[in-house]
């Protein structure tokens, strides 16, 4: 089996659905990251500064991959402003992507995030996952990203409702590893980015479906071919 994750920003990967990604590596997925965004220029009005930090995104990036298991490719949009460049831009790379790695399965961020990247990348997967005649892809399933999936104004057309779940008992510990590549993205509790509370969240949901410990996921498309 194939797996793509699209997601907007470095860390995004691992905070969403790192467990499920390692899981399916232990299994012996092919399993590729595509990270759209360095995640840092939003930060930074000195160029020389940014640069600096986004080679050290991109190699965090590496790592927290390699700690999963899986492959990796970064692109450079603009952070946090996803809504200045064309979608279409967006969509070719993604499509550009699934080229190379025929997937079976595409996770990618939930449409109702609070952060403007992360709703436009579900748009723009969703636009590049059309379900055409030689599309590989037979399942897209949304993520929640703490700190971006329950911080987004309420409305009834916009809630994280998981209708999927995966039991990453087992690859829990792998995505705390990887998380912790990230630890200048992370804060002191109390705060959703914590290694503690991603660790409670699974518990929660694990709860909730019968697991120890479990990702969510709202099933976006499906073809049973």
């Amino acid at each position: 089996m194939s797996v793509l994750c699209i997601v907007a920003h470095p860390d995004d990967e691992v905070l969403g659905v790192g467990g499920t990604l390692a899981r399916h590596a232990a299994d012996g997925d092919d399993v590729h990251i595509c990270i759209l965004s360095d995640g840092v220029t939003s930060r930074y009005d000195n160029v020389e500064a940014a640069d600096v930090e986004i080679e050290q995104r991109r190699q965090r990036a590496q790592m927290a991959a390699d700690t999963l298991g899986v492959t990796v490719s970064l692109y450079g949009f603009p952070d946090n402003s996803f809504d200045t460049v064309p979608l279409l831009d967006i969509v070719q790379t993604i499509e550009a992507e699934i080229d190379e790695q025929n997937p079976d399965i595409v996770y990618t961020h939930h449409y109702g995030d609070l952060n403007v990247d992360h709703e436009l990348t579900c748009r723009a997967t969703i636009t590049a996952t059309r379900p055409l005649t030689d599309s590989s892809v037979d399942r897209v399933l949304a993520f929640e990203t703490l700190s971006a999936s329950e911080w987004s104004v309420p409305r009834p057309d916009n809630a994280f409702q998981p209708t999927s779940f995966v039991d990453v008992t087992d690859s829990l510990d792998t995505k705390s590893e990887a998380l912790s590549v990230y630890e200048q993205e992370l804060r002191e509790p109390p705060h959703p980015r914590t290694i503690d509370t991603v660790r409670k969240n699974a518990d929660v949901w694990g709860s909730k479906v019968g697991v120890p410990a479990a990702e969510p996921f709202e099933l976006l498309r499906e073809v049973n071919r």
